[in-house]
């Protein structure tokens, strides 16, 4: 076992010195505290003319398309009285509690609300089918649940003689009143806790909880198999804040230093039932003192951005590349804007990889923020100082390109177990094509023998690949009544083995969590994500192929919106495309291509065959021989959370995709 690579950043040493409280207590305990530090700065700011709020009248009021603001003082009246409305229904210590909700103001307020009245929050996608509602609140068995609208209380209604809900809570005014003591309005919860509450009794509920007590359970995306909900306990999510602040919170030291801080203000737009916008975008965010400004939705991100002119953000690598894609659609695939398009691509990964810019590449880079970057700073609100990027790989070249345009953009890595982040970048020390060191009191191992559980040849001892493994108050102790699962998740004392290289404190004893993950540990520290080790593809010629970095490389490709890489226990590699429809439209158009109609006529053209091609072959160019897509299929329908080909978070269900298409996989392949 090697100790910490000796050519770490030297900025760790800062970090592992740095300290504040923001690591002890719960999670009530981090709000309150937080709000009295900033009792009238802004806490929320929410989008007025989109839901009926049945909080009407206890928050302000916000003109239709507009934002209005909800300060910490009024942020926390509203979620203290909350709380005692759920006590006042019956909700207690240790109960489960569903939120069905998409993300907005109330899904916090909600939120904070429950565990300060001791409960234990399971969160619900709203795109989940009623199959899927049943299972995540029966599983659990919550005694309650927070619904956003009557739309999605219908179809919990259809279920709801298998589950054993105690109340139902409404967030939006229903059209008409339910005649059933059981069904509540969020308003009405909210009014009966403002004349039950007492501060002493509150004060009690939150002496009560214990930092080692359960506070969520937060179910996996279930990409290979039935959701297993993770147990995650304040201690887990306050130790992950604590430090994810010892990175990127502010320094006495260094006042000038991006970072999030009390000034911060974000935009949440992807779901708080994922454990990454939970984090990020909602308890670190909160638990400092910053302003969550909340989207209308996924579709209106754009406008609202330049609303809120936010400093922050969070996201999935998918919104990063759905931004690239829309300015280089404007740019067109050919003329003069086409052309000052790519050449200021070109300008700002050159600039972003010189040590130190010369005169030339600064003119450069100068003129080509006049004519592109700053069009996309101002697209984003013109204040963006730093998004985060996790929840699934992004490509190195996209990577570098955003931040050579000025668009800093860090990107981290973790997992629902982890709640969530074990590695990021620094805000000032970012390296493309990896996801950072990991956080301080975060320690991994990469285990090179992981690959013979998976039939991989990666137990070469000068290797730096493996399975990484994971340790440090953040970790889960396990699935929700899964011993077995909890069980395999786990490797005891694996450090004396000499296929381990570990980077952390890691003396003493302890479980360490197995991720999954094929990463790479460099020698200073930094990790690189391989792929998923149930992903690699074995070629039947014995190859190993990782097909997310493959993938990745399709990231800023105009042709190309989704793409499989295909080809386990087969001779060559394949994939699955579904093409840039808009941008062949265009080509057509412009090209005087006579195309058909029907998306399904267009995937077995040739012409858009070949037009595809021309962008698997430029791919191809840089790939080893045995990573080349030898052949390729076209697929008419994008992979979306809605035909449950992409996860809630956008991660695609590779199994189900390539269930969905085993035909078209057959004829690759002349089976």
């Amino acid at each position: 076992m090697s100790e910490t690579p000796p050519s770490a950043p030297a900025w760790l040493a800062t970090e592992r010195d740095y300290d504040d409280d923001l690591g002890r207590g719960t999670l009530p305990e981090l709000f309150e505290t937080s709000a009295k530090r900033h009792l009238d700065a802004a806490a929320q700011r929410y989008k007025g003319g989109i839901y009926d709020r049945s909080l009407a009248g206890v928050v302000p009021s916000a003109p239709s398309g507009e934002y209005a603001s909800l300060s910490y003082r009024e942020m926390r009246d509203v979620v203290r009285h909350l709380a005692a409305g759920f006590r006042a229904v019956g909700i207690d210590r240790g109960d489960r509690v569903g939120i069905l909700s998409d993300t907005r103001m109330e899904w916090a307020q909600a939120d904070l609300a429950l565990l300060a009245a001791g409960a234990v929050v399971t969160t619900v996608y709203t795109d989940s089918s009623t199959q899927q509602i049943e299972y995540l609140l029966d599983d659990p068995g919550a005694s309650g649940v927070v619904v956003e609208n009557e739309s999605l209380l219908e179809r919990l209604l259809t279920v709801e003689d298998s589950l054993d809900l105690e109340v139902v809570v409404l967030v939006d005014e229903p059209s008409s009143p339910y005649q059933r003591d059981d069904i509540v309005t969020l308003g009405t919860l909210h009014d009966r806790g403002a004349e039950a509450f007492r501060a002493d009794s509150y004060e009690g509920w939150l002496d009560a909880t214990d930092p080692g007590d359960l506070a969520s359970l937060i179910y996996t995306s279930g990409t290979t198999g039935r959701p297993k909900g993770v147990r995650l306990t304040h201690r887990n999510f306050r130790s992950n804040i604590a430090a994810i602040r010892r990175r990127i919170g502010p320094r006495a030291d260094e006042p000038d230093r991006v970072g999030i801080d009390a000034d911060t203000t974000t935009i949440s737009f992807l779901p708080l039932a994922h454990v990454f916008e939970r984090l990020a975008g909602h308890f670190l965010m909160l638990g400092s003192g910053a302003t969550v400004g909340y989207a209308e939705s996924t579709d209106t991100v754009t406008a609202d951005i330049a609303m809120l002119s936010p400093n922050a953000g969070a996201s999935v690598p998918r919104v990063y590349e759905r931004i690239f894609r829309t300015m280089r659609e404007e740019a067109g695939e050919s003329g003069l804007r086409s052309r000052i398009f790519e050449w200021s691509l070109e300008v700002a990964t050159q600039y972003q990889t010189a040590e130190e810019p010369g005169l030339g590449l600064r003119a450069r880079h100068a003129l080509a923020d006049r004519l592109v970057y700053d069009t996309l700073k101002q697209r984003l609100g013109g204040e963006i100082e730093v998004f985060v990027s996790g929840g699934g790989s992004l490509s190195e070249e996209l990577c570098r390109m955003f931040n050579g345009m000025g668009v800093r953009i860090i990107e981290g890595y973790g997992l629902t177990e982890t709640a969530p982040v074990i590695s990021v970048n620094a805000p000032d020390d970012i390296q493309p094509g990896t996801v950072g060191p990991p956080l301080v009191g975060v320690d991994v191992a990469v285990d090179r023998s992981a690959g013979d559980r998976a039939n991989l040849d990666i137990r070469d001892p000068d290797s730096p690949v493996g399975e990484l493994l994971v340790r440090g108050p953040n970790v889960t102790d396990g699935y929700w009544e899964r011993p077995g699962a909890t069980e395999a998740a786990f490797v005891e004392d694996p450090l004396a083995a000499d296929a381990v290289t570990a980077f952390g404190d890691v003396e003493g004893d302890g479980r360490w969590l197995r991720t999954g993950d094929l990463v790479e540990l460099t020698p200073r520290g930094y990790l690189v994500i391989h792929d998923r080790l149930k992903q690699i593809l074995v070629l039947d010629t014995g190859k190993n192929i990782a097909p997310q970095p493959i993938e990745g490389r399709f990231s800023t490709d105009e042709r190309v919106e989704q793409i499989l890489v295909v080809g386990d226990d087969r001779k060559f590699v394949a994939a699955l495309v579904v093409p840039d429809f808009d941008q062949l439209r265009e080509w057509a158009t412009t090209e005087g291509v006579d195309l058909p109609d029907d998306p399904e006529d267009l995937t077995d053209d040739e012409r858009v065959i070949d037009w595809v091609a021309d962008s698997i072959e430029q791919v191809n160019e840089v790939l080893g021989d045995s990573e080349k897509i030898k052949k390729f299929a076209l697929v008419a329908e994008e992979w979306t959370p809605e035909n449950e080909l992409l996860t809630p978070s956008l991660k695609k269900r590779r199994r189900d995709i390539r269930a969905a298409h085993t035909a078209k996989i057959a004829e690759i392949y002349e089976e």
